[in-house]
């Protein structure tokens, strides 16, 4: 077959044999193909919402007294928690050197607990002069929300671990391929946990799915203590068992993904 050329000598056919190659690779990963599917629906969903919720609250800026800016903190915490985690993670996958860990004297279980502790120092290296910035530029002291704030960290925190070790798992078994679901994941939540507006703006059916998520009731507790100056220790306490077989849930899931990963042999190969 001739190849045909353009100026300077660029062959159309191996450009063509790179697109293939691409092209191939992303239809062989089901996590490269909803990347692409979900991220515009995310965006629509979310912002939707809230556009929704303003519109049917004139004074809803009035009446809300920072509990936009304590959304976005709060969201912060779980996001870079089960960031935290999973990055620590994916530095072992990285440099290949998973396969030595899992064939060493460590247990699975040592494992996840030391990235359970690295994900809490890397959310304080970013969280607190996050913090310091919101009280100085908008005068929102996150840290006055007292010890209601321990409850909404402890169950968020949680949640993020257990959303860790799952999509750890994931890309263990399946390889660096999945690793795009560490930064996506996450974001799926966004519009269910109701960050930024309460559950009430759900459609009917949508509102029970958001209920089974930890965080949405960590988000509506702080609504509740920011506009009713109101701590609802019955959603933590939700929240609470919620979390507690999630991460039960999480770590049988990521034995089993370990145990299959090794089977397969894609626990040494750890690549697309």
């Amino acid at each position: 077959m001739t190849d045909l050329s353009l100026p300077r000598g660029i062959s159309v056919q191996r450009i063509g044999a790179m697109i293939l190659r691409y092209w191939y690779l992303l239809m062989s990963s089901w996590p490269r193909l909803l990347e692409l599917l979900y991220w515009p629906a995310l965006q629509v969903i979310t912002w939707g919402f809230i556009q929704y919720y303003i519109a049917e609250n004139s004074n809803f800026f009035a009446r809300a007294g920072g509990t936009l800016i304590g959304a976005v903190i709060l969201w912060d915490i779980l996001f870079r928690g089960q960031l935290g985690f999973s990055i620590s993670f994916l530095e072992e996958m990285w440099s290949r050197n998973i396969g030595n860990l899992m064939m060493s004297p460590l247990r699975p279980i040592e494992f996840l607990l030391s990235l359970m502790v690295m994900s809490l120092i890397r959310l304080a290296i970013g969280i607190i002069p996050m913090t310091v910035l919101a009280l100085v530029m908008f005068h929102f002291n996150v840290y006055a929300l007292g010890l209601p704030l321990i409850a909404f960290f402890c169950n968020l925190i949680f949640t993020s671990w257990s959303v860790g070790i799952f999509v750890s798992g994931l890309v263990l078994r399946n390889g660096l391929g999945a690793e795009s679901i560490v930064w996506t994941l996450m974001f799926a939540i966004l519009p269910l946990a109701c960050v930024y507006y309460p559950v009430s703006v759900l459609p009917a059916w949508l509102q029970a799915i958001a209920w089974v998520l930890p965080p949405t009731y960590v988000f509506e507790g702080m609504r509740a203590l920011l506009i009713e100056r109101t701590f609802r220790i019955d959603l933590m306490l939700d929240a609470l068992a919620i979390n507690a077989v999630l991460l039960g849930a999480s770590f049988w899931a990521f034995l089993a993904l370990l145990r299959s990963a090794k089977k397969n042999g894609s626990l040494l190969s750890g690549g697309e």
